[in-house]
Parts: C-alpha cells; structure tokens; sequence
C-alpha cells in the first residue's frame, strides 16, 4: 500500500479542517470534527446533526477501520499484503483471509474496465520507481530495468481467486492497493457509520472523499485543489451519497536533473503519464472513483472518455499539464471556479 500522500487533499468549504478534535455546539445542527493519522495520511471525519459523546465513539470505530486497512494492505512495511506478495512468485495457490477477498475481486473488476491502465499489479515497477518509500528521492531508474518489467506485463489477470485459494500465474506480478486503498477505506467507514445510525457525514482520507446526508439544511461543498499552485481551483456542492477523489502529479514524486518524476506509472510505458496534471471523478462509490482517476489520468485526453464509460463514470475533471480544464457538461453545471481569472475551460460531452 503506498504511503497515500497521492492524491489532493480536498477541505470542506463549510467545516474547516482543524488539529484534534472540536465540537460546534451551534445548534440546531451541531457539528463534530475530528482528525487522525492513519494510512500514512491525515483523515478528517466530520459528523452533522450527531450529539458529540455519539460522534466521538463513530470516529474511533472509523480510525480502529482504517489502522485495520493499514495494517493489511501496506505495501512495503511487513503486513498481510507483503505475506502474499512473497507467495505469488511461486505458483502454487495458498489461502487468503475471507476480508481481503472483496478488495482484491473488485481491483480485478476495475482493472479489467480500465484496460489495465488502473493495474495494482505492477508492485514491482513501483518500487523500481523508489515510491515503496516514505521519502522517494531518486534517480530514475535504468531504462533497461524498466524495460525488462514492462515486457513481463503484470496484470491482475494474472491471479486466480476461487475458494479462498489465490495463485498468482506470472511471477512479475507483486501488488500494491495505493491507488485504491484510500478509496476502499473511505468507503468501509461511511458503511460502518451507516450501520451506527449516522447518516450526515464527510470522511476525507487526503483527498478521497464521500460525503452521505448534509450538513443541516446545507449540501456538504468541497473544495478542489489548483494543481499548478497553493489554494482552491473550484468548488462543489455535493448531492446526498457521492464521493469525489482526486489523482494529481504534485503531490508524490522526486526531481532529477531538473525534471519532475511523479508517482502515477504508466504501465504501457513503466514511466510517469504525461498530460494531464490531475483527474478529479465523482462517482457513487470512492473505491471506483479512487481507480477511475488514475486509469484517466494514465489514459490522457486522447482516451479518457472510452475508459470512463466502460467504468461507469460519468462526471469527471482533467487539468492538462497548461492548466487548461476539460469538464463533461455535467459536471460543469456544478463547478465554481474560486480563482481570478477562471481558468481556460473546455465542455466535453459526456463520458
């Protein structure tokens, strides 16, 4: 599991982000905000309409959640994920715990819709990469290296899941959930509030949000970073259960010899994408909306839309590397662009 520092970390216009843990006591709609470090991220949850003894025991059933999550699906640090990645290379099916099942099926469903350009298969040329690290610093890898790990193609394909027994069937393949994790714990805590009752709440993982209810007569309205500098590009006023996540070039990556190496691989070319700066996607659920930004960001203004529909996305956001922005007439009904000058923009139709 990456370090989950990826994507832009995207603040609620109306309930501000604080350090630990605060209480609005306006009434008639009191607000409880709290914030906690879990997937090597900060992870703010905010809970509408809830007395706060009530909210304070549904946040720490959501960070008990997503330590759970770390724990599992880490990448590089020892965890049941590095236990599997030993195993696949030789061959033989060995059993899974019945939890993980779920994440890696619905990966393998997402890869397939992307057209492998969301691949959590590719572990290795991650790690080729050095963001198997808290700190990636460089240099780039050897191009023959990276070479020699393209012509292997890994895929998720490559693993065979029946009864609980996973075999994994080309011994280049070493997984990694970084760009779907987030997106998977977001979505397992709105589930586990749900099933405590609360049905007004953000859970924002370092930019992968989903939003259920309102904040008292209000929609939730989230902010979208620039990625070409400090501070909010556009606003947006959510619509009941939705998530919106973020994939962005800024926020991981090392430079060498004066150019940026950012951590979104291409796995056609084993290098960083190039175009797009960020992808923003609303969707119902954050785990799609998580793998669907990276697929879009890897497949570039050329074949956003073809992927989009086969993953069922319909509302989506791309900044070029120019700052120029491409909107679906949609999505653009909702936008509103917090910078002067708005940005250059560009209606597409629909996905």
């Amino acid at each position: 599991m990456h370090d989950f520092p990826r994507y832009s970390l995207l603040a609620t216009r109306y309930c501000l982000i604080l350090l630990f843990t605060t209480v609005s006591c306006s009434k008639p709609d009191p607000l409880y905000q709290e914030q906690i470090l879990a997937l090597g991220a900060l992870v703010d949850i905010s809970i509408s309409g809830v007395e706060p003894e009530r909210a304070q025991q549904a946040a720490s059933a959501i960070a008990q959640d997503f330590n759970r999550i770390h724990r599992t699906w880490h990448a590089w640090q020892e965890s049941e994920l590095t236990r599997i990645n030993a195993q696949l290379p030789g061959g033989a099916p060995f059993p899974v715990q019945a939890d993980l099942i779920p994440l890696l099926t619905r990966a393998q469903e997402l890869s397939r819709q992307s057209e492998g350009l969301f691949n959590p298969a590719m572990g290795k040329l991650i790690g080729l990469w050095g963001f198997h690290s808290d700190e990636p610093r460089g240099p780039p890898p050897d191009p023959g290296a990276i070479a020699a790990l393209v012509a292997q193609r890994p895929a998720m394909n490559d693993l065979r899941l029946e009864n609980s027994l996973l075999q994994g069937r080309n011994p280049a393949v070493q997984l990694d959930f970084g760009a779907i994790g987030q997106g998977y714990a977001v979505d397992t805590a709105i589930a586990h509030l749900r099933r405590l009752g609360i049905e007004n709440a953000i859970v924002n993982a370092s930019g992968d949000i989903r939003v259920i209810g309102k904040h008292g007569a209000r929609p939730w309205r989230i902010g979208i970073r620039n990625p070409r500098g400090p501070g909010i590009l556009a606003s947006i006023e959510m619509q009941g259960d939705e998530s919106i996540v973020t994939s962005g070039t800024y926020e991981r990556f090392f430079e060498h010899q004066g150019r940026r190496y950012h951590h979104i691989i291409d796995p056609r070319s084993g290098y960083p994408a190039r175009g797009l700066a960020s992808v923003t996607v609303l969707h119902g659920d954050a785990v799609t909306a998580d793998a669907a930004s990276t697929a879009l960001l890897v497949a570039g203004l050329k074949d956003w839309k073809r992927v989009a529909r086969a993953m069922g996305v319909k509302q989506v956001m791309l900044i070029d590397e120019q700052g120029k922005v491409y909107m679906d007439a949609a999505l653009a009904r909702r936008v509103y662009f917090e910078i002067t000058p708005a940005p250059d923009v560009e209606i597409t139709g629909s996905p």
